[in-house]
């Protein structure tokens, strides 16, 4: 056998673990193959191909575990039991940007279903190497390890704190200022899963500056931005007066009441939900609401909207109703009752009923 016909059948190993790895990932990304795809045993076939030589196909095998891993908590499972985490930590270090891209995928998807599943995340260094990500040059590995932080750090505080202790943030903060909107949206979305958990996680995202790069964001072009930026501010705001104060210093009055208005449905919701968060703390959070003019914005949005869209609004009329008879009397002078009245007569929603029974209690406790 010559030289060229030993090189050949070496060529033709290659080909067959390229095509066999796209056609794999290819076949992951429909539900109904799932199953038959499991029983072939497609996960001990795809682990040897994460140290494959050829880096096309490492990316082809990253990104279909990633799509096995994404369908079922049982697949998240096998691949943290068949210890594939650790060989994507391994080489998170020093690959392409696009298998960086597929390994951060494969543990976003692991880090999504469960609490314990994104703590095996963690525990295999992975959150180390993810923040290193945020480094990279390139926006979409950046994108992608902010996704996959974000999936670790929804779950709970102590995950969140893990995120945090690995020095995520800062380089978070600088991603909300990067020009790419994706990029933008992720670390926002990111940057919230993390200060929603506890008063102390909201202050490391303040104090690495986040609210300033944040709060001009409210009037961005993109829908899907402001949508995630409305949803950190409240995440802030929520926990504490001074942290609320925080967020009203990053000028967001009177600019977050024309989303109130918003084409974009989630957008109202969230913003209507920031100026609650805001306003229910004391009198001098609730008083510059009013006298930014948001009561009549809140009255508008409280009548235009159903359902559970309208439940912000109906309880941040409550919140400021409750403290002092001259802001009920701003409710009341903004024709805040009737849509109250109506959300407690028309809306099927017990919750929903309750909330404006309670703002309307609110209004009237004073006389």
């Amino acid at each position: 056998m010559t030289n060229r016909q030993i090189i050949q059948v070496f060529e033709e190993y290659q080909k067959a673990r390229v095509k066999f790895v796209q056609t794999i990932a290819d076949l992951a990304s429909k539900p109904q193959h799932i199953e038959a795809l499991q029983q072939a045993g497609v996960m001990q076939l795809l682990r040897p191909l994460l140290l494959d030589g050829v880096p096309s196909i490492q990316q082809s095998a990253a990104l279909a575990l990633g799509r096995l891993a994404n369908y079922s908590e049982e697949l998240a499972e096998n691949v943290v039991s068949g210890d594939i985490l650790a060989q994507l930590v391994y080489s998170l270090g020093d690959q392409s940007r696009f298998y960086k891209k597929s390994a951060a995928f494969v543990l976003r998807s692991v880090a999504r279903h469960s609490p314990q599943l994104a703590q095996a995340v963690v525990d295999s260094q992975a959150v180390e190497a993810l923040v290193g990500c945020l480094g990279e040059f390139d926006p979409t590995v950046k994108e992608s390890a902010a996704w996959a932080l974000g999936y670790v750090a929804r779950h709970n505080a102590p995950l969140a704190q893990e995120v945090v202790d690995k020095g995520a943030i800062p380089p978070l903060v600088l991603c909300v200022q990067e020009p790419e909107l994706s990029l933008k949206r992720t670390a926002a979305s990111t940057l919230s899963d993390i200060a929603k958990h506890l008063p102390e996680l909201a202050q490391a995202v303040v104090d690495q500056d986040a609210v300033t790069h944040l709060a001009p964001l409210i009037m961005s072009n993109d829908s899907k931005l402001r949508r995630q930026v409305c949803q950190c501010l409240a995440q802030i705001a929520k926990h504490s007066v001074e942290l609320a104060e925080l967020v009203v210093e990053g000028e967001i009055f009177p600019k977050i009441f024309t989303l109130l208005k918003d084409s974009d449905e989630a957008v109202r919701k969230n913003a209507a939900t920031c100026i609650r968060e805001i306003a229910k703390h004391t009198p001098e959070l609730a008083q510059l609401v009013v006298n930014a003019g948001g009561v009549g914005a809140l009255v508008d949005y409280t009548s235009e909207w159903r359902d559970s869209a309208r439940l912000p609004g109906i309880m941040t009329l409550g919140f400021i109703s409750a403290f002092s008879e001259t802001l009920a009397l701003a409710v009341i002078v903004s024709h805040g009752i009737p849509p109250l009245a109506d959300a407690l007569e028309k809306e099927p929603e017990d919750h929903i009923k309750a909330a404006a029974a309670w703002s309307l209690g609110q209004i009237g406790r004073h006389s």
